[in-house]
């Protein structure tokens, strides 16, 4: 189960989160992002080899490949930026403690940017400073973010409260009567997406003369009914809906139903079909 859950971890951060792919368009020569310095860790070098008397200088990288282990993403960060890194910087803890272990100075792998890795190849040091910071595409992208932060607030705020979806049912598709109407069944389903207990009426529209029960109630046929709804919950029932005959204009109909909550008036429908047998509606 571990094992599979990891591996559907990586494939979803891989192929199906956009974040990587944005990132990585907003990247630029001062952005700090997780590198693994190959200027100093080149050429690597087992620990224990480097020891013997004849052995040939090598980096500090001892190619231990405790950053692939950690790495959630399952990438070797030596082998240069990739797309699949999520920043988590486990290989940045990992790689500091076998320095610390080894007597090597930390940030063989390390945030950096791209010009400071320039910069130590050649040499020469890098300043950081504020303009490294605050530049115009940091103001074009606090812009951006913004607006599509209040759109998404907006959205939110401006939303349903309430929602409705019905599902036919399959089998059977329709029921006759004794007296001759046609009866369909449904699973109506009422989302309060408040805090607060609603009260809903459930109302039909599109076939006239439709009426409906709840699935074992004795009441009477209604073409409405009054519903309570618990905060924060999806309430379910199942109902009945009977047409005559006469009504039918095909043996597939459309058929409204709308639920109006009984305070401020918020209104949302769903349209279903209505089967009956062929030929209904013949006149």
């Amino acid at each position: 189960t571990y094992i599979f859950a990891g591996f559907m971890r990586e494939q979803v951060c891989t192929y199906m989160c956009p974040w990587p792919r944005i990132q990585a368009a907003m990247l630029d020569e001062h952005s700090l992002v997780v590198t693994y310095n190959d200027w100093r860790g080149e050429p690597r070098g087992g620990h224990k080899a480097r020891k013997k008397a004849d052995a040939v200088p090598a980096g500090d990288c001892i190619d231990c490949n405790l950053c692939v282990a950690v790495c959630p993403q399952g990438i070797d960060i030596r082998d240069g930026q990739q797309v699949e890194c999520i920043t988590c910087a486990l290989c940045i803890d990992a790689c500091d403690g076998v320095m610390d272990k080894i007597g090597k100075p930390r940030g063989l792998i390390s945030y950096a940017t791209l010009n400071d890795y320039a910069s130590n190849i050649k040499g020469v040091e890098a300043p950081t400073h504020w303009r490294s910071f605050i530049r115009p595409r940091t103001f074009i992208y606090v812009a951006v973010w913004g607006m599509i932060g209040l759109a998404m607030a907006y959205s939110l705020a401006v939303r349903d409260r309430s929602d409705i979806s019905v599902l036919h049912d399959r089998n059977p598709q329709y029921v006759k009567l004794s007296d001759g109407s046609i009866r369909n069944g449904y699973t109506v389903k009422i989302a309060n997406m408040r805090a607060e207990p609603r009260q809903f009426t459930l109302s039909l529209s599109g076939l006239n003369g439709a009426l409906m029960t709840i699935a074992g109630s004795d009441a009477e046929p209604t073409d409405r009914l009054v519903l309570d709804v618990e905060p924060d919950k999806v309430h379910s029932i199942k109902v009945y809906v009977r047409v005559a005959p006469d009504e039918l204009k095909s043996n597939h109909s459309d058929i409204s139903f709308t639920i109006v909550e009984g305070n401020d008036g918020e209104t949302s429908g769903y349209t279903s079909s209505f089967a009956a047998p062929d030929g209904s509606g013949d006149q």
